[in-house]
């Protein structure tokens, strides 16, 4: 099964890694990772160039990282802050994001490249929060060139070794690691729901803080 994806995957060709990776970045959820570590599993069997990939993925991250950071800086406050549906999920955007932009901007540009809801979404915050444009530019080109290096080298060099593990440790090894990742994923879930309860309730009070002005007027 993993053989015959990467012989299906060997013909989407550098292109579509491109379009991934420069898509996920704008801020779009699309498998621009995944795309990327494909590409470089295709490149240990020889079938495409692991030099080319890594460039390749490169390129796509910076371009479509100055996409979204373009994106959010024109638009970015505007829409998260207008009336209209889901006003407090997209203004807990802004209290959760603006703070860390401040404090945490370069780090979040550069090393949330290896995180997938910063990869999606840190070059959006970064305009939404006026960060100078040289400096998003060179953090974000030093993240982009060390992630698609240490994704695709690492992808390039498990390889062979990856299908092996998954050929010798059969449906049992599979399901270890699968509940491994499960559990893991709870804890996460468990501190990320708390973080978002303290965030809740400092919007809503300010959304009422809001709105008393306006119904006191009236």
């Amino acid at each position: 099964m993993i053989a015959t994806f990467l012989d299906v995957a060997q013909t989407i060709g550098l292109p579509v890694v491109f379009a991934l990776v420069a898509i996920e970045t704008m801020g779009i959820p699309v498998p621009g990772e995944t795309a990327l570590i494909t590409a470089a599993i295709v490149a240990s069997r020889g079938r495409l160039q692991i030099e080319a990939v890594i460039a390749v993925a490169a390129a796509a991250a910076i371009v479509g990282d100055n996409v979204g950071f373009a994106i959010g800086r024109k638009l970015g406050r505007r829409l998260l802050t207008a009336p209209g549906p889901l006003l407090h999920h997209r203004r807990r955007v802004i209290a959760v994001g603006e703070p860390s932009f401040d404090s945490h901007g370069p780090k979040a540009v550069s090393l949330g490249r290896w995180v997938t809801g910063l990869r999606i979404t840190a070059a959006w915050m970064a305009g939404v929060t006026r960060m100078s444009w040289p400096t998003f530019v060179f953090w974000n080109a030093l993240g982009g060139i060390a992630w698609a290096t240490s994704i695709g080298l690492v992808a390039y060099f498990v390889g062979h070794s990856a299908e092996k593990f998954i050929h010798l440790a059969g449906i049992g090894g599979a399901v270890v690691v699968v509940l491994g990742g499960l559990v893991l994923w709870l804890v996460l879930r468990t501190r990320r729901r708390r973080a978002e309860e303290l965030v809740d309730a400092e919007v809503e009070a300010q959304l009422e803080a809001e709105a008393e002005p306006e119904a006191s007027g009236r």
